[in-house]
């Protein structure tokens, strides 16, 4: 009794369907990515005329709104922790920017507040942020 040897055609493996699935993945988590520096907090910012400062890589962003709470890289914070923070940021880098963002109806106080914290920890770059006028 003679069997019959067939040839086997070579097994390929078809990527296709996974690379579609990668590129699916991909998209959905670029489109539910949230984009926004600091959601959810709203702090209505003063108009100016001045001129735009360059943003620097590093740099810690503080918002106050005007009921006074102020967050820190988008964590709610007292004033009281600002130096610590401060403190922790000036340990990475003397040379990081701090980004005031304060309310047009805050106290000038806690602005002050949060500059002198952040002199008093060796950041001695401030940017207070604006809104550009309108020019008419």
């Amino acid at each position: 009794m003679r069997f019959q040897v067939r040839d086997r055609d070579d097994v390929q493996l078809d990527i296709t369907p996974l690379v579609d699935v990668v590129f699916l993945l991909l998209i959905f988590f670029m489109l539910s990515t949230t984009l926004s520096i600091n959601p959810g907090i709203k702090v209505d910012l003063p108009k100016s005329s001045a001129e735009q400062v360059k943003r620097k890589k590093v740099s810690v962003r503080v918002a106050i709104e005007a009921s006074g709470r102020i967050y820190a890289d988008g964590s709610r914070i007292t004033v009281e922790q600002l130096s610590e923070f401060f403190a922790g940021q000036a340990k990475k880098d003397a040379e990081t920017l701090v980004v005031i963002e304060a309310d047009k109806k805050v106290y000038h106080g806690i602005v002050v507040a949060v500059m002198d914290a952040a002199k008093s920890a060796g950041l001695h770059k401030l940017a207070i942020a604006t809104e550009p006028k309108d020019k008419k």
